[in-house]
């Protein structure tokens, strides 16, 4: 179907620009993500920056220091600013450093995902020509070096030693850093010899390798002028003070953890707790109650097992179902929910924001009733990568936000506010392009400069985006209606003991993959057999909710969870 060119254009959020107008200055003058950095660590100098938790701590002078050492090292072996630089291990304060370290020098950063099987890692290195490797001890045992011929050297993350070295100035610089660190600041090193690469708007600052749920991993090139974007619209939006605690628990290596769970927190003067440990949520919200942070970035998955294990249940018995009939006692029990689960997130939650997916509908309703601080925002890899977002006071149920500075919005549909068509977006924040895929880049940007997301959606007239899904994802009903897959699951993931799902389309007939929640099911008893029966009485309590058009013929039953992102989204493709 060819859409004609109607479409409503949402402009940078007037809420947000008129704080801007206020600063004219401001904005002209810090186009620069490493100036961002440079006053936060020369401000901060004294105050505690960065900590692995349970582990050491760094201050915001200890970050600097150690940024100025692998400075020197880059200097002396010969590293360029523009040379690519990888870093691939968990999440941890020396991650932050290195990461800090090769843009304040000028270099490009490729971050990757830990969680990247070693022939991906061995991949990426070299497709993106890669000249030096930061590994964390959990990667490297499954690399291979002479996989990676181009490298002039692998080093630790763990404690910088070097674990490969190629190049006789790199082990000669290796070895003086110390002799070289005094010889530079023969009689202190002070926040006034910071001195960092002066980057301009359109210079390539880090590449991304993302791994998606419709295809695989593209080189994603953001530019410093996202970087500064991004940072300045949370700076200006987002509820977080110098000296708040912070809980990183998404991966370092998605733009989403990097900017709002990282960078964020450091260039306001944030403490930056990294669970370096897989964030189980055991582990999660026993950092919180410790912790006790006033901004939390997470995910649905999080926010979802919180509600459904914790409240529904609860919600569900009989005495309950008639005290919540009663007006009065009714709002005694969602505020003491509210409370409660306030408690778990640390008891001193300011705002709540939910990037990576949509909250089920079922969980973004309730987070409503009980008037929970909450967001859900917009955004992704080629944006880095925010899009849409909402402060909670003005969040709109069952959107994910307006568009933010700098970035505007349209929807390629005759009617942008009913019927649904791709988004696109353009701004600021948008990527230059992935890496050495001009034809992929092409499809994806127009010359005029707006980016086709993929994503498919409406927008009112509060210019609150509403996403129906992926374009890649969409069905054809039998008489070519539109059939959205994520709506069906969003649907059916509500049901008893459906953990997760995927809908697909096999031979014109839709089916849904079911993942059943079996620790839930031995709770209560059930069989393997029993199991089954219930999917199938709710293959028949879904067709009941949903147009005929769109009706499910069959269910079939996977025993393992679906295989996800970083960022615990299904990657779809492996199951069409």
């Amino acid at each position: 179907m060819a859409f004609r060119k109607y479409f409503i254009t949402c402009k940078p959020n007037p809420e947000f620009m008129s704080k801007n107008k206020k600063r004219p200055s401001k904005e002209v003058n810090r186009h620069s993500f490493n100036q961002f950095i440079q006053q936060s660590i020369s401000k901060n100098w004294d105050q505690d920056a960065l900590t692995d938790y349970k582990g050491s701590t760094l201050k915001y002078k200890d970050v600097a220091e150690k940024i100025a050492k692998l400075h020197l090292l880059f200097e002396n072996m010969g590293i360029r600013p523009g040379d690519k630089i990888a870093l691939c291990g968990k999440n941890s304060s020396h991650w932050g450093v290195v990461f800090l370290s090769i843009l304040t020098y000028g270099a490009v950063s490729v971050p990757i995902l830990s969680d990247f099987k070693s022939d991906s890692i061995h991949h990426i290195v070299n497709h993106s020509d890669a000249v030096m490797l930061f590994v964390g001890d959990h990667v490297w045992e499954n690399l291979d070096e002479q996989m990676m011929p181009h490298l002039k050297g692998i080093i630790l993350l763990n404690d910088f030693s070097l674990l490969v070295s190629r190049s006789k100035r790199l082990t000669k610089a290796h070895g003086n850093l110390n002799m070289l660190m005094g010889q530079k600041y023969p009689k202190a090193f002070t926040s006034s010899r910071l001195s960092y690469y002066h980057d301009k708007p359109e210079e390539l600052a880090y590449i991304s390798y993302t791994s998606g749920t419709t295809s695989f991993s593209k080189g994603v090139m953001i530019p410093y002028r996202s970087l500064w974007s991004n940072l300045q619209f949370a700076c200006d939006s987002m509820p977080l003070q110098q000296g708040d605690n912070h809980v990183c628990m998404l991966p370092l290596a998605h733009a989403f953890g990097l900017l709002f769970s990282f960078l964020f927190e450091f260039v306001k003067g944030c403490h930056v707790f990294f669970l370096t440990r897989t964030p189980s949520p055991k582990i999660i919200f026993s950092a919180y109650a410790e912790i006790k942070p006033n901004l939390i970035i997470t995910v649905p998955l999080i926010v979802e097992k919180v509600v459904r294990k914790a409240v529904f249940p609860k919600l569900k018995t009989t005495q309950m179902k008639l005290l919540m009939h009663l007006p009065f006692v009714r709002e005694k029990i969602l505020q003491g929910i509210r409370k409660k689960i306030e408690g778990l997130f640390g008891g001193n939650v300011l705002e709540l924001v939910i990037g990576g997916a949509a909250l089920s509908e079922d969980v973004d309703r309730f987070m409503q009733m009980i008037h929970f601080p909450y967001t859900v925002g917009y955004g992704m890899t080629e944006c880095g990568p925010l899009v849409c977002y909402a402060p909670s006071s003005t969040f709109v149920k069952g959107t994910c936000g307006r568009p933010v500075d700098r970035m505007s919005v349209k929807i390629l549909s005759d009617d942008p506010s009913h019927q649904v068509g791709e988004i696109m977006v353009k701004g600021m924040n948008v990527m230059m392009g992935y890496y050495k895929n001009a034809m992929a880049t092409r499809e994806a940007l127009s010359q005029d400069g707006w980016m086709h997301t993929g994503d498919l959606g409406t927008i009112d007239e509060g210019r609150n985006l509403m996403i129906r899904g992926r374009s890649k994802n969409m069905l054809l009903g039998p008489n070519g209606q539109n059939i959205y897959p994520e709506e069906i699951e969003e649907k059916l993931n509500t049901l008893p003991y459906v953990a997760e799902s995927i809908v697909v389309q096999k031979d014109g007939k839709i089916l849904a993959l079911i993942h059943p929640d079996y620790n839930l099911a031995m709770e209560d008893g059930l069989s393997s057999e029993a199991i089954r029966q219930q999917m199938e009485a709710n293959l028949v309590t879904l067709n009941a909710m949903i147009p005929k058009y769109s009706q499910v013929v069959a269910v079939k039953i996977f025993a393992e969870e679906f295989e996800k992102t970083p960022k615990r989204s299904i990657k779809r493709y492996l199951y069409m």
